[in-house]
């Protein structure tokens, strides 16, 4: 699929370039081991390539039934603004609405103001009902 000179591609992308996008995008760092072990453990994942360089991705991640977590929604700095992110979460509907058996939960941690995409694809707070949490990695010792 082609627009604009952007090729969408059903791929996890390579360690390396995973972890440079992150952070060019503003985005915590991922470590090499962390990226090589996680990226080929994800459901399904879709990237946005210019040219060959990554400058979007995606993924699901989960355990095939009951839980799905949609993560690393991310697209390079020089190209947001385009309706890259709208694209590729427009995959990720798609592949959720093919595969995730009714009942099963699918969630997200959004970051403002990138909630305002979710909220488009259906996705609302968990509060008051919920909290949504999270423990930050344990630094090596």
């Amino acid at each position: 699929m082609k627009d604009q000179e952007i090729t969408l591609l059903y791929e996890t992308p390579q360690p390396e370039e995973y972890i440079a996008l992150r952070v060019a995008a503003g985005m915590s760092a991922r470590t090499l081991e962390a990226a090589r072990t996680g990226l080929p453990n994800s459901l399904f994942a879709v990237t946005l390539r210019e040219q060959g360089r990554l400058v979007g991705m995606g993924r699901v991640l989960g355990d095939g039934g009951c839980a799905y977590l949609i993560s690393d929604i991310v697209v390079h700095p020089s190209l947001q603004r385009r309706g890259l992110a709208r694209r590729i979460m427009t995959e990720i509907e798609r592949y959720l609405d093919d595969n995730v058996p009714p009942g099963s939960f699918v969630s997200l941690i959004a970051d403002t103001p990138a909630d305002a995409l979710y909220r488009h694809f259906g996705f609302i707070d968990t509060a008051p009902a919920s909290i949504g949490m999270y423990r930050p990695s344990r630094p090596n010792v």
